[in-house]
């Protein structure tokens, strides 16, 4: 299947919001609850350092990491709609435009954000 520059560009920042969403976003945090695990510590100056724990063994461990690292949902979520598009495009193309257009607004917040704090 040959894909356009354009259309590897869209998949590109749909694949980085999707990502972002499931590794990191709070309205997805039920969804890495039952593998992860949030610790905080108090350091000695007074700061607290919260880390991740992965919780269980075998699938649920692996899951878990597997939600935790960036890079390794990053290439299941581009599998995932990659496929997707691939089998039901008419379905997918509004899911990956929507995506792609959050991430594109995403990384522009981010821009401003740094200009401008």
């Amino acid at each position: 299947m040959d894909i356009s520059w354009f259309e590897f560009f869209l998949f590109a920042l749909a694949t980085f919001r999707l990502t972002r969403l499931l590794v990191y976003d709070t309205i997805t945090a039920f969804i890495r609850s039952p593998f992860h695990e949030v610790v905080e510590e108090v350091l000695p100056d007074g700061t607290i350092e919260e880390y991740l724990k992965i919780k269980g063994k075998g699938l649920r461990k692996w899951i878990g990491e597997l939600l935790s690292c960036y890079w390794c949902t990053g290439i299941w979520c581009s599998i995932f709609l990659f496929s997707c598009y691939f089998f039901l495009p008419r379905l997918t193309e509004p899911l990956v435009v929507v995506l792609a257009i959050a991430g594109c607004a995403a990384i522009i917040e981010t821009i401003i954000h740094k200009l401008l704090y």
